[in-house]
């Protein structure tokens, strides 16, 4: 049976997720600062749609981008270099949690509810949770939002309004952290976006070994702001 978490209850270890389906680890309990920051340090993360109760996921295996290994294509270079994309970070961040919230195409409903949208917009103003946006002629086209621990980020959602938006926003990310010592980038499943700018699959053991050693590193007090490619 899966594990119910009551809100003082701590995670019971990720070696107990389900197979099926794939990560699967366990219910309930809160979405407070404490719960996700200690979630995202083991490993886990939250993931459900808003008549379900909150479930918490671990997979075997785990998507990663290591920032060196980022694939730009041609057609996406081209798009950096003429579309007059512009970046921000963190200048929007509730109108990005909420673009990603919209429903997509073929995927009626949103797992991005309400009380999602509140604990996320509560780490960003504790300085947690940071939005890379693409802007064009002062719109909002596309973006990214996630969480920062240690030297590790991790990825929860983009959306694009634009052809190439949503990956110049993570061109954007990628640079900026590669700046700040950060080298890899949690991007929990797999989907054909991610793995044609080089994110891939590794074992959920070796994920997390490298995710023990990268999430103790001192917090950078600095503000996030853009680097420059």
């Amino acid at each position: 049976m899966l594990k119910w978490l009551e809100r003082d209850e701590p995670f019971p270890p990720v070696e107990k997720a389900l197979r099926n389906p794939n990560g699967l680890l366990c219910a309930g309990a809160d979405l407070s600062p404490e719960r996700l920051l200690a979630a995202y340090r083991q490993g886990i993360f939250p993931w459900y749609s808003g008549d379900e109760p909150i479930l918490w996921w671990s997979p075997d295996p785990r998507m990663v981008l290591c920032c060196d290994e980022l694939k730009v294509s041609r057609s996406l270079a081209k798009s950096i270099r003429n579309k007059c994309f512009e970046i921000r970070i963190d200048s929007a961040f509730s109108r990005v949690i909420k673009a990603c919230a919209e429903p997509r195409k073929d995927e009626p409903g949103t797992w991005l509810g309400n009380e999602m949208q509140a604990a996320y917009l509560t780490l960003h103003r504790a300085g947690h949770a940071h939005s890379f946006e693409t802007w064009q002629a002062d719109q909002l086209v596309g973006g990214l939002y996630g969480v920062a621990i240690g030297r590790v980020f991790f990825g929860e959602s983009m959306f694009s309004r634009a052809t190439d938006a949503s990956k110049v926003a993570l061109v954007g990310l990628v640079e900026t952290l590669r700046a700040r010592g950060f080298p890899m980038i949690d991007c929990q499943q797999r989907t054909p976006l991610l793995a044609s700018l080089g994110a891939r699959e590794i074992p959920r053991r070796r994920f997390l070994r490298r995710l023990a050693a990268l999430v103790n590193y001192p917090e950078l007090p600095e503000q996030w702001t853009r680097v420059p490619a």
